[in-house]
């Protein structure tokens, strides 16, 4: 379960962006503990990794789904 919006930073269960609803905003901070991730938007995904919990990918997620 997340602890932080991956949107906003804030405690989970705040609003998030319309952008982000429609899939066109990568998640710019970290689930577990809400610090800032360096984000890499490509043509065909995006890679977002946090220097404590490691690196995300979109194919990951799609993968998962």
């Amino acid at each position: 379960m997340a602890k932080f919006n991956v949107y906003t930073g804030e405690p989970a269960g705040g609003a998030v962006p319309t952008a982000a609803q429609l899939g066109l905003e990568p998640p710019r901070f970290c689930a577990e503990c809400g610090r800032r991730m360096v984000v890499q938007v490509r043509p065909d995904g995006w890679s977002a990794k946090c220097s404590r919990h490691g690196e995300q990918d979109s194919k990951e997620l799609e993968d998962r789904r």
